[in-house]
């Protein structure tokens, strides 16, 4: 019996170099319909797209919200959309909806209040833990009573992330030889937040991305909340030597702070991760893995958050 392809690609986090050469290899095959800049190839148009089940029927899957920030960005809700235009390809048939928690309509809120009775699973498009996965997200879940409601696991740390990471670095200008370059180094530019557990999940991502470089030094840095900042970052790097300085743009989509972290890039500085088709697995890997490891948040505990 063929193996379902949500349990194929479930990767543990505690990863290796060897993992993270054979997840590029499965990517390369698996996405072959991609150009490897993560633009779509052309393709025809099915004349009758499938519609997603309804939610009154029994074995429908669990309706996936994907859950964004938010921006005043209007390019940050076009890069949201085209990344769950992806995940519609890859998982014909699930209803996939969006909910923002703040800035953007649809409002998390609202897309919930939306929905039918049913089961829901809210997958955050945000890449470490923070306030928002631990306490908007149960808010926003305790509105909706009429929901069995299951929190993913934020986006990373998760080699999927790196390889996107990876592939707009290449975009921006990065080439192999640059890894060997003795004066290399990267700044990886995240959001930032006060939760200690936040800064542990950028750390995690660093390393893996500085090892996925070939051992190229990577620095965390943040836009807001958390130290060093982007500049002192790059500052620290040259005091070691390491002038050819590149910022990789750890954030979803664009906004303010994705714009602020790459204007103080002195060489190159890649654009967010966007609808790579790496994050598109990502998010149908947490959204799989929420149905396997969690119970839906008891009625009551939602109240209480």
């Amino acid at each position: 019996m063929t193996e379902p392809a949500a349990h194929r690609e479930v990767v543990p986090l505690d990863t290796t170099g060897q993992l993270l050469a054979r997840i590029t290899a499965q990517l390369g095959t698996q996405l072959s319909h991609v150009s490897p800049n993560g633009a779509r190839r052309p393709m025809t148009p099915h004349p009758h797209p499938p519609r997603a089940p309804s939610r009154s029927d029994p074995a429908a899957p669990p309706t996936l919200v994907a859950v964004a920030h938010g921006s005043r960005d209007p390019d940050a809700l076009r890069t949201v959309t085209a990344l769950l235009e992806r995940v519609r390809e890859l998982r014909p048939g699930l209803d996939v909806r969006l909910g923002h928690i703040e800035l953007n309509e649809p409002l998390l809120t609202g897309t919930l209040a939306d929905l039918d009775p049913g089961e829901t699973v809210l997958v955050p498009l945000l890449l470490g833990r923070g306030h928002h996965v631990k306490n908007d997200l149960p808010e926003a879940a305790a509105t909706a009573p009429h929901l069995r409601t299951r929190i993913a696991a934020p986006l990373g740390p998760h080699p999927l992330l790196v390889e996107a990471l990876y592939a707009r670095l290449t975009e921006a200008g990065w080439r192999t030889s640059d890894s060997a370059h003795r004066g290399s180094g990267i700044v990886l530019a995240a959001a930032g937040s006060r939760d200690p557990q936040s800064a542990v999940d950028t750390r995690r991502t660093a390393a893996l991305l500085g090892e996925r470089l070939g051992g190229v030094p990577v620095v965390p840095a943040y836009a807001s909340a958390a130290a060093p900042t982007v500049r002192d970052a790059l500052r620290a790097l040259s005091a070691r030597g390491r002038h050819r300085t590149a910022v990789a743009s750890y954030f979803t989509a664009p906004g303010r702070f994705a714009s602020q972290c790459a204007a103080a890039a002195p060489w190159i500085a890649s654009a967010p991760l966007g609808a790579h088709p790496a994050l598109a697995r990502l998010v149908l890997h947490r959204y799989d893995q929420a149905l396997a490891t969690r119970s839906p948040v008891p009625r009551r505990q939602l109240a209480s958050a």
